[in-house]
């Protein structure tokens, strides 16, 4: 089973797991060309991910149910209600995960190519 490590190690990641563990978080956007340079296939459809923490445990199960790779100005308001990070609005989801994406020094244009992905916990 493939590894799903959400955001950055620390608070980021505990807050975005325990959304995940609530049903509150079943979606998340990566970046197309992070998979590229892991050399890393994209989900599919069915394929079960271990959710783990900083320290590598796994703290659940999520199923793979959507994913579509996407210009970032075209990711839609319902996955990206979907990430359920309380987001108000598309323009909020979209300052949001360019501020983070800065951040960690993948800056994102409208035009970068996003990973999409939906799950259910399971």
């Amino acid at each position: 089973m493939r590894a799903l490590e959400l955001g950055t190690p620390g608070g980021l990641r505990e807050e975005l797991n325990r959304l995940v563990l609530a049903g509150e978080k079943q979606a998340t956007a990566g970046l197309r060309a992070e998979y590229d340079e892991e050399g890393e296939e994209l989900e599919h459809v069915g394929e079960r991910l271990a959710l783990l923490d900083d320290d590598g445990g796994q703290v659940g199960t999520v199923e793979v149910t959507g994913l579509e790779v996407v210009p970032f100005a075209e990711v839609p308001w319902e996955f990206a209600h979907a990430e359920g990070e309380g987001d108000a609005d598309l323009e909020e989801w979209r300052a949001a995960h360019r501020r983070y994406w800065e951040r960690v020094g993948t800056p994102v244009t409208d035009e970068t190519p996003i990973v999409c992905v939906r799950f259910r916990l399971v």
